[in-house]
């Protein structure tokens, strides 16, 4: 997997999957907010599918293996 998730953009999806967490873990929010795991593991991995499908990439050009 060549890494397609960049700097600014892995920063914002880690703190949306922490704050749609920790919404659901003090019950702010449903369970839907467990839907936050997958902003965190994307930022984590530093690959998102979604951006593979549609050929977009965040990281800087030539991107590295993840």
């Amino acid at each position: 997997m060549v890494r397609n998730v960049g700097g600014i953009d892995r920063i914002l999806r880690i703190v949306v999957g922490l704050v749609l967490l920790g919404l659901t873990y003090f019950g702010v929010i449903g369970w839907w907010g467990l839907v936050g795991i997958v902003p965190l593991g994307t930022a984590l991995m530093g690959f998102c599918p979604l951006y593979r499908l549609f050929g977009a990439s965040t990281c800087p050009a030539g991107g590295k293996r993840a």
